[in-house]
């Protein structure tokens, strides 16, 4: 972590937003405007991209990964520019739980990958485009989404460390925990055979 420099009112209020940000669920607004229905009683009930697309729409599943990490990397932007570095990494930690946590849905969630993605592009691009890059390579071989994003988040305090931003590491750390975590129910559904690859629609 960068020293904690930022007036305390400041870092509050980064942390605020970035949450109110996280929260937003852009996976449910895209299915609705698709008239896609629910999406939270489509496939596996989560709100991401990955269950958008098991409805078919990759438009709609599209607009839920750019959306969802854009608002997370609109939450690091913003709190760099009001306040500093420490406060941008708190706003993308708390934008991250904001998504996994929203307050609009009864803390009812996503699992975070798109929002992680977007929140380390902003922080540090070249640790974003490795962090895409790791997910994409996994994702083409295996064809798991999960499994992507379980390793690229087991691999980001490493990606920080070797593309020059050595004061996310314990973030990136933290945020791999967080994705692991999160994806408990699918290291179930792989370890027994029956987790959904990608591209998959519910039936």
């Amino acid at each position: 972590m960068p020293p904690l420099e930022t007036a305390v009112p400041l870092v509050l209020l980064a942390a605020l937003l970035g949450y109110l940000f996280g929260s937003i669920p852009f996976g449910l607004v895209w299915a609705r405007v698709f008239g896609l229905g629910d999406i939270r009683a489509i496939g596996s009930g989560n709100i991401g991209a990955t269950n958008v697309l098991r409805t078919g729409s990759k438009p709609a599943a599209a607009l839920t990964l750019i959306f969802d990490a854009g608002k997370a990397g609109m939450a690091v932007l913003a709190a760099r520019v009001l306040a500093g570095e420490d406060a941008a990494q708190i706003a993308g930690l708390t934008a991250f739980f904001g998504h996994c946590f929203p307050i609009w849905l009864k803390f009812q969630g996503g699992k975070g990958v798109a929002t992680f993605i977007g929140l380390v592009l902003a922080l540090h691009w070249p640790a974003g485009v490795a962090a895409c890059l790791t997910w994409l390579i996994i994702a083409a071989v295996f064809r798991f989404s999960s499994l992507a994003a379980m390793v690229t988040g087991a691999l980001a305090p490493i990606l920080m460390l070797f593309t020059g931003y050595g004061s996310g590491f314990v973030l990136g750390a933290v945020l791999g925990l967080l994705i692991l975590w999160r994806h408990g129910d699918n290291i179930r559904r792989l370890r027994g055979g029956t987790e959904s690859k990608i591209g998959k629609s519910s039936t």
